[in-house]
Parts: structure tokens; C-alpha cells; sequence
């Protein structure tokens, strides 16, 4: 039996991961459940999985836990996710944002399975999450469908996929092209919140559901492909798929392509990344063939989805150049789903803040750190400018 750890457990993730252990109860045991402030919910994962450990974020939800659940252990603060992973064999890292960090880089110092659904920590802190990788052998099975898909291909051709080869040709990720895939310009400058927040495929988190809209999911996913399998940025390709049914495929340099095919489902990546290596019977994502009348593919558009230009453009750069994105990112959708600026503004805001980046390497977390709060700061204070200008 696997002991888990489940940082997140509230979320989109959190909660699908929970449908997973439920089918396999006797394969693993919810040891640790991380979460915001969401007492009610994480109340009903307590009494159903019976972790031996509660961590919240909010110091008054984890008191009220206390006070109810006398023979838990709850806790708070980031030091307690980091300390989470000790006891466990897999870590789920399904926290939003840049806030996984710490928890990636623990999780991979101690050698722990890290299935990871938080790309940004990846993404943000690259070349030091790699130095922890490396230094303890540690795997990452991740949880995104496309990467998930990715793994699976190259998994499928080669043991040591995880390493640069000659024999691929190019990473294609696919993407379904969000709420707006075909909008002009003008278009594009009167899309509101709730068209944004209204995604023609996927059920996910307000944020995530902006960054894939405005295709900046997928350019963090191009930087995540290559932090993950080791392929240069001229060798991973985005491809529009809007039936989300295929999720990803893997060119090799005799034109074989190899794809992952299956209905929208994460909880399938997530049953590959507790079970892996093994496969375990499951039913999420089964297509029903007979109801596929089509797969169509096109190429993204770069002028007006500017985003996945940027993360080209930053992950190119490299060093800390995709912690000053993703900070940027994180503060200017969090300024739309505020409604301080327009969804339009999200990408030249963005523009503007890599405009400042200052090139700085990235030798250690504190570095990351240090460039991650440097770009919140700069794109708040074009936000407060655009505000009062």
C-alpha cells in the first residue's frame, strides 16, 4: 500500500484524486490532506479518509480543526508542506500557483514520487528543481493530460525516456484552443469574465480556466515539456485539437507519431501517476468509438493569443526568465478575475514586465524567489498605473 500525500485536496485535482483512491482503497492511504481554507470540504475528506495529518494554510481554519478532530495532527504554514512529504511514498502536488514550489523541491530532495499537477513550480524554478532531480534520482510523473501523454508515448518507446534522444523529431501538445479559438481582434477586445470562465471542454479552477484562454496554459506547458523530457523548445510544437480527445503525440525521426488517445478525463492521468509503473483497470476517458465523428487539428494562432509567444520567447531565455512569466501571469489574471483590467491586457501586460526582466541566473531557491517577487512587484505597479492613468 502506497502512503500518499495530497497537497491540495480541495482543488479540481484534490478531489478527483479522491475519486481515484476510492476505487483502489486497498492500494493506497491518504496520509496527509493539504488545503487552503476550505474547512467545510476538507471537514468531509477527514472523516471519510482518515489522514494522520491536516495542513491549511489558514492558521484560523487549521485552529478550528483542531479543536474539532482532537486526535489529528493539524498544521499550518509552508515549512509544514515541506515537512509533509517525510512520511510518505508519493506526493500529489496539486496547489495552485507558485505557492508548490517549496513542496516540488522537498518532495524531489527526498526522493519522494512527485505526481505533479503544479506545473508552475516546474516552470518557475526550472534549473533548481532539475539540481534536486538530479541529485536524488528522483521521478516526476506528471499529471497534466498533455504530459501525462507525453510520458505514456515516450514511455512506450524507450525505458530512459526521460532523456534527450536522436530518434525524436518533436513534441506536439495539443490544445483545444480555448472559449475563443477563431476570434478576431475586435472580438477578442470585448470578451468579459464570464465568457473567459466558460471553457468548451475542461471543468477547472478560475485561473487555470483563464490561462486557457488566453493560451498561456499551453505556453507553460512548452516550458513544462521541456523541464520534464529534457527536448529543446525548436523540437515541441502546439497543435490545435478542439475535441481534446487526442492529448498529445511524440514525432519520431522516421515520421512514426505515437499519440495518447482518450475522452477528457483527468482523473486517468491521475490513476496513470499513482499506479505507475503498473497500469490499473479504470474506466475514466473511455472513448466510445462509434460516437467519434471527427478529430480536427490546426495550427494556434500566435498574433492574437500572444501569450504562447511569450512563454516561447521566456523559456528561450531561460535562468529565471520563466519564474518573471509565470509571476507576471499569476498577478495579471488575478487582476482580470478582479476586474481591473480587461482580458485583452492580460498578454501586454505581461509583454511589459519581461521588457524589465533583469537576466539574473537562477543558482538556488532563493533566487527564484527573489525574481519571483521582483515581477509581482513590477506588474502591480503597471496595473496600478494603467488604474489610475
Amino acid at each position: 500500500m502506497k502512503n500518499v500525500a495530497l497537497l491540495g485536496s480541495t482543488g479540481s485535482i484534490g478531489t478527483q484524486t479522491l475519486d481515484v483512491v476510492r476505487t483502489s482503497p486497498e492500494k493506497f492511504n491518504i496520509e496527509v490532506l493539504a488545503a487552503g481554507s476550505s474547512i467545510d470540504h476538507i471537514r468531509k475528506q477527514i472523516t471519510e479518509f482518515n489522514p494522520s495529518t491536516v495542513i491549511m494554510s489558514d492558521a484560523n481554519a487549521a485552529k478550528v480543526l483542531e479543536d474539532e478532530f482532537n486526535t489529528l495532527t493539524v498544521l499550518s504554514g509552508p515549512d509544514a508542506l515541506k515537512e509533509s512529504v517525510v512520511a510518505c511514498d508519493i506526493v500529489i502536488n496539486a496547489i495552485v500557483g507558485f505557492a508548490g514550489l517549496p513542496v516540488t523541491i522537498a518532495a524531489l530532495t527526498e526522493g519522494k514520487t512527485l505526481a505533479l499537477a503544479n506545473k508552475e513550480s516546474l516552470i518557475a524554478g526550472g534549473p533548481v528543481v532539475q539540481k534536486a532531480r538530479r541529485m536524488m534520482k528522483s521521478s516526476i510523473i506528471p499529471v497534466d493530460s498533455e504530459h501525462s501523454a507525453l510520458h505514456q508515448c515516450l514511455h512506450g518507446y524507450r525505458s530512459d525516456y526521460d532523456r534527450p534522444s536522436q530518434s525524436i523529431k518533436r513534441l506536439i501538445v495539443t490544445a483545444s484552443g480555448g472559449p475563443f479559438r477563431g476570434f478576431s481582434a475586435d472580438e477578442l477586445d470585448n470578451v468579459t469574465l464570464e465568457e473567459a470562465l466558460e471553457h468548451p471542454t475542461w471543468n477547472m479552477g478560475p485561473k487555470i480556466t483563464i490561462d486557457s484562454s488566453t493560451l498561456m496554459n499551453k505556453g507553460l506547458e512548452v516550458i513544462e515539456a521541456h523541464e520534464l523530457f529534457g527536448i529543446e523548445y525548436e523540437k515541441i510544437d502546439v497543435v490545435v485539437h478542439p475535441q481534446s480527445i487526442v492529448h498529445s503525440m511524440v514525432e519520431f525521426v522516421d515520421s512514426s507519431v505515437i499519440a495518447q488517445l482518450s475522452m477528457p478525463d483527468m482523473r486517468l492521468p491521475i490513476t496513470y501517476a499513482l499506479n505507475y509503473p503498473e497500469r490499473n483497470e479504470a474506466e475514466w476517458g473511455s472513448i466510445k468509438w462509434d460516437e467519434i465523428t471527427k478529430l480536427e487539428f490546426e495550427q494556434p494562432d500566435f498574433d492574437n493569443f500572444l501569450c504562447l509567444r511569450l512563454a516561447y520567447q521566456a523559456g528561450k531565455e531561460g535562468e529565471t526568465a520563466p519564474a518573471w512569466l509565470n509571476a507576471a501571469n499569476e498577478v495579471a489574471v488575478a487582476a482580470f478575475l478582479d476586474h481591473q483590467i480587461k482580458w485583452v491586457d492580460i498578454p501586454h501586460l505581461i509583454a511589459n514586465v519581461l521588457d524589465n526582466y533583469d537576466s539574473r541566473s537562477a543558482e538556488n531557491e532563493q533566487d527564484i524567489y527573489d525574481a519571483d517577487k521582483r515581477a509581482r512587484r513590477i506588474t502591480k505597479q503597471l496595473i496600478s498605473g494603467k488604474a489610475n492613468g
